[in-house]
Formats: C-alpha cells, sequence, structure tokens
C-alpha cells in the first residue's frame, strides 16, 4: 500500500508494533523443554489480546498462529505438539497480522540457548544483511539493486540466498505489490521502490541450497541442497531518505 495519510500511518503502526512485540516476547519465551504448539498457542494469545489476527490463517488457512520453523527448515513450519525445542536449535519464527485492516509481517531467526551447533555466524550475516539493505532503500532505488545487495554480502560471507523466497508489499493485505523483493539481482525486475510505499523487507542467507522446497505437509519448506538458513523481516515504509521502520519494536537487530 502507499500511506496517503496520518490515519493510515497510523493504522500500519498499531498492525506492526502487534506483530513486532509479540515476535519480541515469543523469542523470549522460547526456551529448551516445550513444543512450537505451545510456543504459537502463546503468540495467538498475544496477537488476540492486542485485537490482532493471525495473516497466515486468514490469508491461507495456515494451522496456526505463526509460523515456527526449527533447524533444516527454512519457513512455514507447522507449529505441533511433538516438536519439542533443543539447547543450540536454530529457530525460525514469522508472526504477521491484521489489525483493523492493516496488515503488517516480520519474523526472525535465532538460537535456544546456547549456540552449541554454531549457527550464530549464520544469524548475525543475515540480521547483518537486512540492516545494510534496508538503510539503502529509498523512494527510487531499484529493488534488484538492493537483491544484488543482499546477495554480494551474503557471498562476501561464505553463504548463499534462496532465489525463489522474497520479501513483498503489504498494508491492505498480507501480499501485495512489488510482489517480489528478491535477494539476488533479477535482471528482469526493473521495478523501484515508490516513496510513501508499505514493504516487507526480508533476508534468506542459506549455508548451501538456493532453493527453497515444499514437504508433503503442503507448508514447510526446507534447502533443495539441505542445510540451514537464517531470516529476518522487518515492515517498512519507504522515503526519500531513511526508512520508517514499522517493526523496529521486535528487537531482532538487538
Amino acid at each position: 500500500m502507499s500511506i496517503t495519510n496520518e490515519a493510515e500511518l497510523l493504522g500500519m503502526k498499531k498492525a506492526s508494533e502487534a506483530v513486532a512485540y509479540t515476535l519480541k516476547e515469543m523469542r523470549a519465551f522460547a526456551k529448551p523443554g516445550i513444543s512450537t504448539k505451545a510456543l504459537d498457542d502463546f503468540g495467538g494469545e498475544i496477537l488476540k489480546d492486542m485485537g490482532a489476527k493471525s495473516a497466515p490463517f486468514l490469508t491461507y488457512g495456515f494451522p496456526g498462529f505463526t509460523c515456527i520453523s526449527l533447524n533444516n527448515e527454512f519457513c512455514h513450519g507447522i507449529p505441533s505438539d511433538k516438536r519439542i525445542l533443543s539447547e543450540g536449535d536454530l529457530i525460525n519464527i514469522d508472526v504477521s497480522a491484521e489489525l483493523d485492516g492493516f496488515w503488517s509481517d516480520n519474523g526472525g531467526s535465532f538460537v535456544i540457548g546456547n549456540d552449541v551447533n554454531q549457527h550464530q555466524k549464520l544469524i548475525e550475516a543475515s540480521k547483518e544483511i537486512l540492516h545494510k539493505a534496508i538503510y539503502q532503500i529509498k523512494g527510487g532505488v531499484r529493488i534488484s539493486d538492493i537483491g544484488f545487495l543482499m546477495e554480494t554480502e551474503a557471498k562476501n560471507r561464505g553463504y548463499k540466498v534462496i532465489k525463489n523466497l522474497t520479501g513483498h508489499g503489504v498494508g491492505r493485505s498480507l501480499h501485495e505489490e512489488p510482489s517480489e523483493i528478491a535477494n539476488y539481482r533479477d535482471r528482469f525486475n526493473i521495478t523501484r521502490f515508490k516513496k510513501n510505499s508499505v514493504v516487507a523487507i526480508e533476508t534468506f542467507i542459506s549455508t548451501i541450497s538456493t532453493i527453497a522446497e515444499t514437504l508433503q505437509d503442503g507448508w514447510t519448506m526446507v534447502g533443495n541442497k539441505g542445510g540451514f538458513m537464517a531470516q529476518h523481516e522487518h515492515t517498512i515504509v519507504v522515503t526519500g531518505g531513511k526508512p520508517i521502520i514499522l517493526t523496529e519494536m521486535n528487537e531482532i537487530w538487538n
């Protein structure tokens, strides 16, 4: 969507604060020994208390309030009573929701407890690349140039990017134009970021794979060559200068 007045900006801020606060609290709640279903239910209650509704459930009928992916799962993991968090797990939580007609999206990967499996380097790369990319975005910048920056930064750190997962426009629905904000230079995408537009910018930084494939459950995605992936995501308003980070409250950069 494009922000045209203060009421729309306020609406986006409220929706973004709901998903950002939920993600922050879920990250703090996630501990060894609890199930991903318990973690999801915890997040669902926060969204409900804030008057927000789960976007993946509303949009796709997703079987959970949030997407929770563990270890070799890249994204869209289904919360389950059978998936118990363990020390050193790589976990990704993606929280998106609708509130009073406005939609916002954010997510982040982190380690459960101590980093016994050495995932932190990958996580830090994803966070740093997202930060660098977002602060290069303003009205008139080519989307493909931001993708090139992300891929180059990943390569410089010894990582790859997932080419079939992208950021996207957001605001009046979960996915809007621009529909694809890729993590690589898409030479066929000549679109530029528009001032006052709302977009969800996300990294998909991988150890080995370059494509995400869907498992038989119809939701969970893993790498075509295996390995691990870290994702971080903020919803922002594009301006003529520094962007407005609507989901800053999630503290994924802290």
